[in-house]
């Protein structure tokens, strides 16, 4: 049987392997973590349905089981081409073509030191908060439930000064999914959205917006916050401008929370280099183009799917996954 490569075990490599499976191809997944899942576990619910993340997880992780999917967990690749894979052991394992599944790298939102992230009690990111309603621990303010909170878009993301000039694409939605979950667990505190642009591009999107508003009473302030700094209570203390009343704006929260964008991993470039593969402006790998040959690279025999070539929501990643299976199948029955 014809065997594949596929890089990466979150739901892109998940899925990408059960079709390949499907469509009598042997994939083996490589997998750096212990646990396959990718990013996806560490998410609560999932926008904008508020799907819990083990509804998607479970069913992708026992197919692999029951198909009886070759695993390498704990399994660093170091380097690879179109027809092998060798691994930081040492080890090299020859194969028909490679499905590279690597995902992205969640922004260090310390690198906006403005913002006091890892220096000031009260401010999380969107991934701490995601961490707390899963371990149901969540950490109340001084023991008490904050009374205002206060949530920025686009940290990481659409920002010259660190060279993330990409859109993140799935940073407004979690940011009004936050909120609503935050409401509903905080039914008494003020809750503020501060962004630059709103950009609600999918199925249920923008309904989920005007939910947040008419519903949960949810506040979207257009600005960006310029700084904060810790009060003597514990609170922190944002200053913003409010870019359509042109007003500056100071306000006081008992949590402070960044929504920290997708950057590029930073091992694409090895890849890059040591396979041949091109680089978008973004760092993230760039597909052959962005029509019929998405989930393909300059180099035949090497395919991507999922976010390591840009910014994508749950379901796009599923639906690249098969499709780069699919064009696997077509490049290997072609030769």
């Amino acid at each position: 049987m014809l065997k594949v490569a596929v890089i990466g075990g979150g739901i892109a490599g998940m899925q990408t392997a059960l079709r390949l499976r499907e469509l009598g191809i042997e994939p083996i997944i490589f997998e750096r973590d212990k646990e396959l899942g990718g990013k996806v576990r560490n998410w609560h619910l999932l926008f904008p349905t508020f799907t819990e993340s083990e509804a998607v997880l479970l069913p992708l992780k026992n197919r692999v089981a029951r198909e009886k999917i070759e695993v390498r967990l704990a399994t660093e690749v170091r380097e690879f081409d179109s027809t092998s894979v060798t691994l930081a052991s040492g080890e090299k394992i020859v194969v028909e073509a490679v499905v590279v599944c690597t995902g992205f790298t969640i922004f260090d939102a310390r690198v906006k030191d403005e913002y006091g992230y890892g220096i000031y009690d009260n401010v999380y990111t969107s991934v701490d908060i995601e961490r707390m309603f899963v371990d149901g621990k969540f950490a109340h303010w001084r023991g008490e439930e904050p009374e205002r909170i206060a949530i920025l878009h686009c940290v990481g993301s659409r920002d010259e000064k660190v060279c993330q000039r990409h859109c993140s694409k799935v940073c407004c939605v979690t940011g009004v999914k936050q909120a609503i979950e935050l409401k509903r667990r905080f039914p008494k505190a003020d809750i503020f959205n501060f962004y630059m642009d709103i950009r609600m591009f999918g199925p249920g999107y923008e309904e989920l917006y005007h939910t947040a508003q008419r519903e949960y009473g949810i506040h979207f302030v257009r600005g960006r916050i310029s700084e904060a700094s810790p009060l003597m209570d514990g609170r922190v203390q944002i200053k913003a401008e409010d870019t359509l009343t042109g007003r500056p704006l100071r306000m006081s929260v008992d949590m402070f929370i960044l929504l920290v964008g997708m950057r590029s991993n930073s091992e694409n470039e090895h890849f890059a280099r040591t396979a041949d593969l091109r680089l978008a402006d973004s760092g993230f790998m760039q597909p052959k183009d962005l029509f019929v040959n998405n989930v393909c690279s300059n180099e035949e025999g090497i395919f991507y799917a999922g976010t390591v070539t840009a910014p994508k929501s749950i379901g796009e990643v599923l639906n690249e996954a098969s499709m780069a299976a699919d064009r696997v199948a077509e490049y290997l029955k072609e030769r």
